[in-house]
């Protein structure tokens, strides 16, 4: 490895325990950035740039132009550059650059994303999926009626510990992006299937392990990873029928579009959804056209 290609592979392990150790930001978001910088990393040592700390525009421009033949999207495009934009802040801090053009640099234009949505009768669909005779019905029945109950992120509820949750109340707790903690009602269906796998499932996957603080566990009574509640989700999407890009964060999207169409308050839901800033809730009232058009026949003079 090339000195200079050492020397940044060096400081993007330092910025890695400065986000974690200083700006304590949640494991996943690290990693996010870590890897977003990992791709930096990877074009300056194949395009064969002599000095990265001191790249000119054209050759930024260069690397935009080989994460878009990588294949990545354009929102993924600007997320990278924003991790890129992160680092610089924090190699400035340290001293160990000027302003730079990674500072000029402007984020690509993006067209709006409009969230995959399920319908209703689609949720439905999916929520039945987990059958009586399925050895760990009661398990995934409760993972997906806490997913789409709460519209909580498959982190978040991976994390949930028994301390955290108030069943008799209708409530739970979970801890966001930077830790950040909020409460979050539950429905009927989610209590009642939460109570029967608590009492019924959960005491026999975690015999010998009764010390066990989390949720959802595995048949081995260890906590069920994000990454196996992923793999879940998607057990039963397939099994329902459903889109195969469907995952977790789509129960996220419809939990949060189904309760606009409901009516509720936009502020209300980014409440819910753990928003820090309204503006990124405000993607949810491009899906719902449906209210909209309500909105406008109930209150337009000529609706």
């Amino acid at each position: 490895m090339r000195p200079a290609i050492a020397d940044l592979d060096a400081d993007i392990r330092a910025f890695r325990g400065y986000l974690q150790a200083e700006r304590g930001m949640a494991k996943n978001t690290v990693l996010s950035y870590t890897r977003d910088l990992q791709k930096f990393l990877q074009w300056a040592d194949e395009a064969g740039v002599r000095k990265p700390y001191e790249a000119t525009v054209s050759q930024l421009g260069e690397y935009l132009q080989w994460l878009k033949d990588d294949g990545l999207a354009p929102p993924s495009v600007a997320r990278t550059l924003v991790s890129l934009k992160m680092f610089w802040r924090y190699l400035r801090l340290e001293e160990k650059v000027g302003a730079g053009a990674v500072e000029m640099l402007s984020s690509p234009k993006l067209w709006e994303r409009i969230p995959q949505v399920l319908n209703p009768e689609s949720v439905d669909r999916l929520l039945s999926a987990p059958r009586a005779d399925d050895r760990f019905y009661l398990r995934d029945r409760a993972l997906l009626e806490t997913l789409y109950a709460t519209g909580s992120r498959a982190s978040e509820v991976a994390n949930l510990k028994l301390e955290d949750l108030q069943l008799d109340s209708g409530f739970l707790r979970c801890f966001g992006k930077g830790n950040k903690q909020r409460v979050v009602p539950l429905n009927d269906p989610a209590v009642h299937v939460l109570k029967a796998y608590l009492a019924e499932l959960r005491p026999t996957l975690v015999a010998g392990r009764l010390e066990m603080p989390y949720v959802f566990v595995s048949r081995g009574g260890k906590r069920l990873t994000r990454e196996t509640l992923w793999t879940l989700v998607k057990k039963y999407v397939k099994r329902a029928g459903l889109n195969a890009k469907t995952s977790p964060h789509t129960l996220r999207h419809s939990f949060a579009t189904h309760l606009l169409a409901g009516g509720a308050d936009l502020r209300m839901v980014q409440e819910l959804l753990g928003h820090a800033n309204i503006r990124t809730t405000q993607h949810y009232t491009h899906v719902d056209r449906s209210r909209l058009q309500a909105i406008h026949r109930q209150f337009h003079p000529r609706g």
